[in-house]
């Protein structure tokens, strides 16, 4: 069912899977519509029924950013898509543009003008304080969406959608807690439902009977006292009603404080929203949220109740998901493990997004892929994500590789991280790698560690040094009683349940949920400075934090001084006042330092090495940054 044609109205689809709206950011950037239209493109090339952009504002006060965010308010916008439809068009794809509003989202730093909502409440997420719309703007903001959509028609989109979730604009219309209206657009639920319910039948008439129009409805808020399901039900009815041609359930909003898409939501855990809503109409419902695997989609499709799956950050990951799933190939798919580090984290922080797995999203007209003119002997050592990524990339263009590692097993520090309670998923980015190295023939020789003499290296062409990090340990009294969290990674069990760790980063964090799970009772963490899980993305940090204030796990920073580690405590002061965390064992999760060293000595005698990850540098080192370093410099070589 999945990879056959589907029908949307009258617009024929490849497939039942839609790539999902996602702001990538790349529109601001130079050379911005030429880079966005490549990124879908490579998407378009590869079977997916029907791509969605990410949000077009429909007027200047709703857009979601600056410079870098997609708008369809202006006539020159209807030209200034034409070349980005024309391209997925030519490899046989559909496109639809994401009408978009803000609402209080909207950044008056970013928009330099007041957001707008349907009261003036502010939003937890927003330091602005957004302003009531009159009766004449929602009317006139009614209308903004219609014209949003003839432009989009008259650009050579095939269909539009209706973001209408997600806690913009329009949901915030449908919802008691954002609007406190007491005129004929508040109130009561079929007063709240007048603004969705009138733009979609003025988009609908204006854009014609014959052009799909799809709604993106929130299907459950996670928000208190907001939409009863009973009401999101009525929505969906009335939507169906006035003219929706699909109804795309969107799942929460972006100040909810119940994780919806990182890694630690288990798959599909909120298709059940889409299959019960399903049956209250009679147009295609699509589903969405953590669907990452094509076989995962198949299996939904396959119960019946809804007809098509929207994937979004897996075609980020991989662009040909589909292509490989039609072929059989499910085991070469670099599946997205929903980490959210270059993708949603870098989106809030005014970046263009990427793809930790993937560095090759949004940047392909940078991280193009040639063949190599003079195929070379290259050998990697350290087969960490850096060193895989280094030597896929490699072997693809053509050189011969040899991938060395000391331990037994490739993947380097991915190997402590899927250990991880709600990190499971790194265990597909190492399926990954192993396929892809067997399958380009890259020489795998594991458990052995090489020296400056060995003859592997002296008979190599070029080599890269990818040997990753070492723990950095403090200078403090008493080291002889701790661990480090290698040690522990690595499977040395603490002794007893009273467990103190030295750090407060976002490894420090890891082994702490980690040392839960394996059942330790009582864990605290101590650090200098005031801030836990430094260094993990904004959009899933708060709910590390969270996850470990629920299991008990104590943070204690703001330490200005440690003394000393006893057998039975570590001694520090804290508020100008000596104290002591009593424990059975410390754990050592300060940082880390570069490990470069044989790097040196190969240079010394003349040898082309190619330095990279946290070889390189150790500071702010993540799975991140050491793939997107294997990606450039296999490219160089």
């Amino acid at each position: 069912m999945l990879l056959e044609p589907f029908y949307l109205g009258s617009l024929k689809l490849r497939t039942r899977v839609m790539m999902g709206s996602m702001h990538v950011g790349l529109e601001g950037l130079d050379r911005g519509e030429e880079r966005l239209t490549e990124f879908y493109r490579r998407r378009a090339q590869n079977d997916v029924g029907l791509i969605v952009t990410g949000g077009a504002a429909v007027c200047p006060e709703g857009s979601g950013g600056g410079k870098d965010f997609m708008t369809i308010y202006k006539e020159e916008d209807v030209t200034r898509w034409q070349p980005l439809t024309e391209a997925v068009h030519e490899e046989g794809g559909a496109i639809a543009l994401q009408l978009f509003h803000a609402g209080r989202y909207a950044y008056k730093a970013q928009t330099e003008l007041d957001p707008v909502a349907p009261s003036a409440i502010r939003s937890p997420i927003n330091p602005d304080t957004p302003r009531a719309l009159s009766i004449e703007e929602i009317e006139q903001t009614i209308e903004d969406f219609a014209a949003g959509a003839v432009r989009a028609k008259q650009a050579g989109f095939d269909a539009v959608e209706i973001m209408g979730s997600e806690g913009y604009l329009i949901n915030e219309f449908v919802s008691p807690v954002t609007n406190q209206r007491t005129d004929e657009w508040g109130g009561t639920l079929e007063n709240r439902l007048r603004f969705p319910i009138a733009i979609m039948k003025a988009v609908k008439k204006a854009v014609g009977s014959d052009f799909p129009v799809i709604f993106r409805m929130s299907g459950v808020d996670l928000i208190e006292g907001s939409t009863t399901e009973e009401e999101t039900i009525t929505w969906a009815k009335a939507l169906e009603a006035a003219g929706a041609d699909a109804l795309n359930i969107g799942i929460g909003w972006h100040e909810s404080r119940v994780p919806t898409i990182s890694m630690k939501v288990p798959r599909m855990q909120f298709v059940p929203v889409a299959e019960k809503l399903a049956p209250h109409v009679t147009v295609p419902v699509i589903a969405s949220n953590r669907i990452n695997n094509p076989g995962d989609a198949e299996d939904i499709l396959q119960r019946g109740a809804v007809q098509m799956i929207s994937m979004a950050r897996p075609f980020l990951a991989d662009p040909a998901i589909l292509t490989k799933a039609k072929q059989g190939a499910y085991e070469e798919i670099n599946t997205c493990i929903a980490c959210n580090q270059a993708c949603l984290d870098h989106v809030f922080e005014g970046k263009a997004a990427t793809c930790l797995v993937n560095p090759e999203a949004g940047r392909e007209l940078d991280l193009p892929l040639y063949p190599s003119a003079s195929p070379k002997k290259v050998v990697v050592i350290g087969a960490g994500p850096a060193g895989m990524e280094t030597a896929r990339v490699a072997a693809e263009r053509g050189h011969t590789v040899t991938l060395v590692d000391e331990r037994n097993e490739i993947g380097g520090q991915l190997n402590y991280s899927k250990r991880i309670p709600g990190k499971e998923e790194f265990y597909e980015t190492l399926r990954y790698f192993r396929v892809q190295l067997e399958k380009l023939g890259v020489e795998v020789q594991l458990g052995k560690t090489v020296t400056a003499e060995d003859p592997l290296l002296l008979s190599a062409d070029e080599v890269v040094l990818s040997t990753g990090i070492i723990p950095r340990n403090p200078e403090l009294d008493g080291l002889k009683h701790a661990l480090s969290y290698k040690d522990v990674f690595d499977g040395k069990v603490p002794v007893g349940n009273n467990i103190v760790i030295i750090g407060g980063g976002g490894i420090a964090c890891d082994l702490a949920l980690f040392l839960a799970k394996k059942g330790k009772t009582s864990l605290t963490l101590l650090q200098r400075g005031k801030s836990f899980a430094r260094g993990i993305g904004k959009t899933t940090r708060w709910a590390t934090i969270m996850e470990m204030k629920q299991k008990g796990i104590r943070m204690i920073g703001g330490i200005e001084e440690y003394h000393r580690i006893e057998k039975d405590k570590v001694v520090y002061t804290l508020d100008g006042e000596e104290l002591s965390a009593a424990c059975d064992t410390v754990i050592i999760a300060a940082g880390q330092l570069v490990n470069h060293s044989l790097g040196e000595e190969l240079r010394a005698k003349g040898m082309n090495v190619h330095i990279i990850g946290g070889a390189k540098d150790a500071l702010g080192l993540d799975a991140k940054r050491a793939i997107y370093d294997g990606a450039v410099t296999a490219r160089s070589i």
